[in-house]
């Protein structure tokens, strides 16, 4: 059928409605190159998709999409509340371009006290993998980078890795700080640590007046005895706890695990505000601005939102709304939690607050929004683009000597940087160290090979490349080779003297040129590639991290974190190891023969 035969609209989908069942279900409708317009779930889908057969007594958003539609997908389940689940998780992976959108799906953070005979509290972030308790989640990295500063102050536990705890021979600056009791090297029995741990466990489970009444007491028994030391020490732990409670001011009687969720709305643009709260302790907000259509309702923008926060999130015992949510019953019976709009009290106090909070964060974004949007459109004028970019990539590497080669891309557009679209090559490095040319090709290459192999991959509106006329003719060669095409590339180098503000500009077909020194174009790139500069170091010196700290003896089979820890307190370095006879190695504790002759064997006669 070709493309003007090609139905579409109202009487593709009359054609699907004979035949569909009177069940739930979830349907898509699509467009004419195949992408997903729309996901929507119905209680009945022959009576759902029927009501599009009358587009006149639709809105013009859903008249417009309905003109669009030239097929439909269905999918039946066994209730509601499970085509409500499968819709929010098909709206999450698809994005269709008619439905609310939850653009911000990155995971939250945690703590974790691992499950070790000498646990270690640390951050952790994605699927619940490791053996341990979790505390959370948790608003953002910061909120749980503020927690575990006190944890180690107070409770004084480890952060080290198993893997370096198990090769510590003497104790290390967190003990020297009093952050930390040394476990690793026996200044503190397993009996004492467990108490250490199990208060760090009570203070996370909103028990902490109770461990701040212990250290008073203990604080108060230390002076009577004349232990000034001792007592100072108790009182810091006392202000390290009292400083993390002054950031969690709200406490409400009955509160346990409640998240809140307060829509607010202007100009057609809503603001989400998410406040966290486990064992009746606030554990942070973060501010949400969905997708969504200026017609739509806030009643049905927070469902939506709600639906598809918790797709792949775990549910609080109870979510306080600040408007009615449609089909309720239908989303508490799919969460399996219990929604509640305060009237009064207590709760809408903290309704209050969070409205307060979104009221705020949506004048900032819209400040934000109207001097981007004028940049952007500065930025299409000064290199001739089409229109003003939806999307730029920024790219950069970094490398000592050519080793350890890392690329980076981060992105951006009309709402700032998108952090969870930022991406990291870890490249083989470079044959001639220093072939920053050369790495810029190769990253280039597996960004572009992506559209070639997937013609649903995100593409870039710009390219913005930290380098000269080399680094361009190098990504536009990779362009030209993989039939890349009608994406403009910017190169952007420092000038004279490597001087802010001096950059020189490359783009394809023009001599270099500068803008003027305080054009707000030039400080909006200088951002951007100071961003990629940024992200490509620090992934650089975490790269660089991990191989300095590895050691050949991770490599051999069967040699876990006890025999490394006796093969390097008996020899002192893991080249002694290596350099080592059979009789020596027979020496260690914990080496059998067998084991000894599989260390030698790795370092002699090559790895099994």
């Amino acid at each position: 059928m070709t493309g003007k035969d090609q139905k579409s609209g109202a009487q593709v989908i009359e054609s699907f409605v004979a035949t569909l069942p009177g069940l739930p279900g979830v349907y898509r409708m699509l467009g004419a190159s195949g992408e997903v317009l729309y996901v929507g779930k119905a209680k009945n889908l022959k009576k759902r998709v029927r009501s599009y057969t009358q587009p006149q007594k639709q809105v013009i958003r859903i008249q417009r999409m309905i003109a669009q539609t030239v097929h439909m997908e269905f999918a039946t389940t066994h209730t509601e509340a499970e085509a409500l689940l499968l819709e929010a998780n098909l709206i999450k992976k698809l994005k269709p371009r008619y439905n609310i959108l939850l653009r911000d799906d990155k995971s939250f953070p945690y703590i974790l006290i691992t499950g070790h005979d000498f646990p270690q509290v640390t951050k952790h972030r994605g699927a619940k993998d490791r053996k341990g308790e979790y505390f959370g989640p948790f608003a953002s990295g910061g909120a749980v980078n503020e927690t575990l500063a006190v944890l180690h102050k107070a409770f004084m536990l480890r952060n080290c890795t198993d893997s370096v705890f198990a090769q510590r021979t003497r104790p290390c600056l967190q003990y020297q700080i009093k952050r930390c009791t040394a476990p690793c090297v026996a200044k503190v029995s397993k009996t004492e640590y467990a108490q250490q741990v199990d208060m760090a466990r009570q203070f996370l489970s909103g028990k902490s007046r109770r461990i701040q009444e212990y250290f008073a007491r203990e604080m108060q028994q230390a002076s009577d005895r004349m232990d000034f030391e001792s007592a100072a020490a108790l009182r810091d732990r006392i202000r390290a706890l009292t400083s993390i409670q002054s950031h969690q001011t709200v406490h409400v009687a009955g509160l346990k695990d409640t998240d809140i969720h307060v829509i607010h709305q202007h100009d057609g643009i809503s603001c989400i505000e998410v406040f966290f709260f486990r064992a009746g302790q606030n554990f942070g907000n973060r501010s949400y601005f969905p997708r969504h259509e200026k017609d739509e309702t806030p009643e049905d923008i927070l469902a939506a939102f709600i639906a598809q926060f918790y797709s792949s999130r775990p549910v609080p015992k109870e979510i306080l709304v600040n408007t009615a949510i449609p089909d309720k019953s239908v989303l508490t019976q799919a969460l399996k939690v219990k929604i509640t709009r305060p009237v009064r009290g207590a709760k809408k106090e903290l309704i209050g607050m969070a409205l307060k909070n979104a009221r705020e964060a949506l004048e900032r974004k819209r400040a934000t929004d109207a001097g981007q949007g004028e940049i952007l459109e500065k930025l299409a004028g000064h290199f001739g683009l089409e229109a003003p970019p939806e999307r730029i990539e920024v790219y950069d590497n970094s490398h000592i000597s050519g080793t350890h080669a890392l690329g980076a891309m981060i992105v951006a557009g009309p709402e700032g940087f998108q952090k969870n679209a930022y991406r990291k090559f870890n490249m083989a490095d470079p044959v001639n160290p220093g072939d920053d040319v050369g790495m810029m090709r190769a990253m280039l290459t597996r960004r572009f090979q992506q559209f070639v192999n997937d013609d649903t991959a995100v593409r870039p509106d710009l390219l913005l490349i930290d380098g000269g006329q080399g680094q361009l003719n190098a990504v536009l060669q990779v362009m030209a080779d993989l039939g890349v095409s009608s994406i403009p590339v910017i190169a952007i180098a420092k000038g004279p003297d490597r001087n802010a503000g001096r950059e020189r500009f490359f783009i394809s077909g023009k001599p270099p040129f500068s803008l003027e020194p305080n054009d707000p174009v030039l400080y909006f790139l200088q951002r951007l590639r100071d961003e990629a500069h940024r992200f490509a170091i620090t992934s650089h010196r975490a790269k660089r991290a991990r191989a300095l700290t590895a050691s050949p003896l991770d490599e051999i089979p069967g040699i876990g974190g006890k025999r490394k820890k006796a093969l390097l307190l008996h020899f002192g370095s893991a080249k002694a190891v290596a350099e080592a006879g059979l009789p020596d190695l027979q020496k260690v504790e914990n080496i059998s023969k067998a084991v000894a002759e599989r260390i030698y064997n790795f370092f002699h006669d090559g790895r099994e």
